[in-house]
């Protein structure tokens, strides 16, 4: 197991004396015995990224947001300043293994805000980021069974009480599967879409579990 310290990268911008831009972005930091060189190969990820997604709030976020607040001025209506927050969960973390995800979520105006998640899954020893592949190696259509089980799944929840997903749902969870956004948890692999993806944004971010008893791990 793994000792995670929590960095966090904080940052109010505004514009003629208006905040106009809220900036919040955690990442981790990971000290292990499992691989010194892994562990600062992690650790730079992380830092990069955090860099990389500060830079944005600078450079891109920031003039929309000015243009957002010059917009409300000439139009006499109220602004709300814009957001951007992203957060980890540290969904396992055993042996010389960790995996976690990101939710960045982002305000810029109108009715709500939006979320993207995103997530990686590291072999601490090595510091390589496992792929979903990495737990199917001898199952070629891995991916395939998958997204039919995903299908199964949301036909009984479909049954068992009101969930919410698009009518077309058996062709968009082919169509928007990506191989990456997998996490995993003591109980086994996560899958989940974005929002949009299946369902409206009402339904957030929809998971699906597949445990380890029906997996090659």
């Amino acid at each position: 197991m793994q000792t995670i310290t929590q960095y966090t990268l904080t940052d109010q911008m505004d514009y003629q004396g208006t905040p106009v831009l809220n900036c919040q972005i955690r990442y981790p930091r990971f000290d292990t015995a499992c691989g010194q060189d892994a562990q600062w190969q992690v650790n730079e990820f992380y830092r990069s990224m955090s860099e990389e997604k500060g830079a944005y709030c600078r450079s891109s976020l920031y003039p929309e947001a000015v243009s957002g607040l010059e917009y409300s001025r000439a139009g006499n209506f109220p602004f709300f300043p814009y957001e951007f927050d992203v957060g980890y969960n540290v969904t396992f973390n055993e042996e010389c293994f960790a995996s976690l995800y990101f939710d960045q979520y982002e305000f810029t105006g109108g009715a709500h805000g939006s979320t993207i998640r995103t997530s990686q899954t590291w072999d601490l020893e090595t510091g390589r980021q496992l792929t979903l592949g990495d737990f199917y190696p001898d199952d070629p259509d891995y991916i395939k069974e998958i997204q039919e089980w995903i299908e199964y799944e949301i036909a009984g929840r479909l049954k068992a009480g009101p969930s919410t997903y698009f009518d077309d749902y058996p062709e968009l969870l082919r169509s928007t599967f990506q191989a990456g956004n997998f996490y995993l948890t003591p109980e086994g692999i996560v899958i989940y879409y974005q929002q949009y993806d299946i369902a409206p944004y009402s339904s957030g971010i929809t998971e699906f579990l597949l445990p380890f008893s029906g997996t090659d791990s």
